[in-house]
């Protein structure tokens, strides 16, 4: 079964605001079985065009990926991301070789 990634490119507007949404969606993160593996940190952009944040999730599986996403916790969490920010999310299959 290949894992499942959410790769987010995000701008946010109001860090405060956006902590609530953070704090949020831990707990749908921790039911899907989340794991960060980028989550902003050092980047340089060498191609193309970018948001500020880049945050990249594994699951255990693409469906795993899907349902936290669809999750009524994690809706609740964009609703409070939402006002704050603008971003771009693309949900993906890892590649198993």
């Amino acid at each position: 079964m290949s894992k499942g990634y959410w790769v987010a490119h995000v701008d946010v507007d109001d860090m405060e605001r956006y902590k609530d949404y953070i704090a949020a969606n831990g707990e749908a993160f921790a039911a899907f079985g989340a794991r960060f593996l980028v989550r902003g940190g050092t980047r340089e952009l060498k191609e193309g065009a970018a948001r500020a944040r880049t945050v990249v999730i594994e699951f255990p599986s693409y469906e795993d990926a899907l349902a936290c996403y669809e999750s009524e916790g994690y809706q609740y969490a964009k609703s409070l991301r939402d006002p704050v920010s603008n971003g771009d999310l693309v949900i993906i299959q890892g590649y198993d070789g």
